[in-house]
C-alpha cells in the first residue's frame, strides 16, 4: 500500500478500480492544519485527466500492472494480434490500444506490452525499428527547391520525411519516439 507521503510524479495507483499516473504532483503546507499533496491524475485506459488533493495519512492500492514482451502476428481487419514469447498465448489489440505504434509495426515486432489485471493497455515498440521503403520519388542532384527532404512510403503505408539520397527499396532505421528518420541500413 501507499501512503500520502509516497506519492510522486509517475506513481501508478489504482482508483475505484482502475490504474491512474501522477502526471503533475505538488505538496502544500498550509500555515495550519495538515499537508496537501495535489496530483493531476491521468487513468492509463481512457487518458481522461483530472485534479485531485489528498491529505495526508491517506492510503493508495499499487496499481496491479506487468510488462510483458509480445511478438506482433497480423492484422485481421478488425484487431491486432500479439503473441507472448513466454508462454506463446495470444491477445487481440483493439487499434486504440495499439495508438500511433501503428505507424511502425510490422509482423514479427517485438513489444512491449503493459497489462493491468492482466488486459492489455498499452503497446510501446523499441525504440528503433527497421522498415524498407516502398515509394519514393527520384532525386535530381542539385535539385534544392523542394528543400532538404523528401517524402517516402514505408512498408508499413506509412509517409516519413528522409534525405534526398535515401532512395525506393533501401531499409531505413527510425526512431520510433520521435518518428523520424535516422540512417540507412547497410546490407
Amino acid at each position: 500500500m501507499f501512503e500520502s507521503g509516497d506519492l510522486r510524479k509517475g506513481v501508478k495507483l489504482e482508483i475505484n478500480g482502475e490504474p491512474y499516473v501522477i502526471a503533475q504532483f505538488e505538496f502544500v503546507k498550509p500555515g495550519k492544519g495538515q499537508a496537501l499533496y495535489k496530483c493531476k491524475l491521468k487513468n492509463m485506459i481512457t487518458g481522461a485527466q483530472f485534479d485531485r488533493t489528498f491529505r495526508s495519512g491517506e492510503k493508495f492500492k499499487p496499481a496491479d500492472l506487468e510488462e510483458i514482451d509480445m511478438e506482433y502476428l497480423y492484422f485481421d481487419g478488425d484487431s491486432y494480434c500479439f503473441m507472448n514469447t513466454s508462454n506463446y498465448e495470444q491477445d487481440m489489440l483493439t487499434a486504440d490500444q495499439v495508438g500511433d505504434a501503428i505507424a511502425f509495426l510490422k509482423e514479427n515486432t517485438v513489444c512491449s506490452v503493459l497489462l493491468f489485471e492482466g488486459r492489455p493497455i498499452e503497446l510501446t515498440l523499441p525504440n528503433f525499428v527497421q522498415l524498407r521503403i516502398t515509394t519514393a520519388e527520384q532525386w535530381a542532384k542539385g535539385d534544392t527547391a523542394s528543400g532538404d527532404t523528401k517524402p517516402v512510403t514505408l512498408e508499413t503505408g506509412h509517409v516519413l520525411q528522409v534525405p534526398p539520397f535515401v532512395n525506393e527499396g533501401e531499409l531505413i532505421k527510425i526512431d520510433t519516439r520521435t518518428g523520424q528518420y535516422v540512417e540507412r541500413v547497410k546490407g
